[in-house]
């Protein structure tokens, strides 16, 4: 996996000069931003344990403080990386197992939008479609209550997933923050 998205972007610089007898010129440089470009980005693994969802929660807070998001967006990003960890340990790795793997990546662009992935080499998912719809659940029923895509998908703008039987799932996590209120 080569990151979440391309970095690929374009910056064009304007001059602007203010020229009068008694005035000396002043040069000044803006960039206008034609795409969107990584600002900052992260990777960590860390076994499948449920007790590293809290450590996934706080490294995934940790790394978007940097945008000073309001207590609601901290909420909801740090509620959407539980689930998506909780999905990889329990269904990915049918419980967790400290010799597997769950990695997760961050990002942050220029205008404001975060991007989170988290991933496993688990089971994979068979119908990705049925597993999104409320209430289904591979796990257990009395314990599961099959609402982890619902509650991602309320709590970011997008949440995309890709996934293959045997080989793994990928959930990436999109949301996109007021980047005139985080001066990004």
């Amino acid at each position: 996996m080569s990151g979440i998205y391309s970095e690929r972007h374009t910056l064009e610089k304007t001059e602007s000069a203010s020229e009068t007898a008694n005035e000396p010129v002043k040069k000044v440089a803006t960039a206008e931003v034609k795409e969107s470009v990584a600002v900052n980005k992260m990777r960590t693994e860390f076994a499948a344990l449920a007790v590293n969802e809290a450590f996934a929660r706080a490294a995934a807070a940790a790394f978007f403080s940097r945008l000073d998001p309001t207590v609601e967006e901290l909420t909801e990003i740090k509620t959407a990386v539980s689930e998506a960890v909780s999905n990889a340990v329990i269904h990915g790795y049918q419980g967790g197992s400290a010799d597997k793997t769950v990695v997760m990546e961050c990002e942050y662009e220029n205008s404001g939008i975060i991007k989170i992935a988290v991933s496993d080499c688990g089971v994979g998912i068979k119908d990705v479609e049925e597993a999104r719809r409320p209430l289904f659940t591979t796990g257990d029923a009395e314990e599961r209550s099959g609402m982890g895509f619902t509650v991602m998908e309320s709590f970011m703008d997008r949440v995309a997933v890709e996934s293959e039987e045997g080989k793994g799932t990928r959930v990436t996590l999109i949301k996109s923050l007021d980047i005139s209120y985080y001066g990004v």
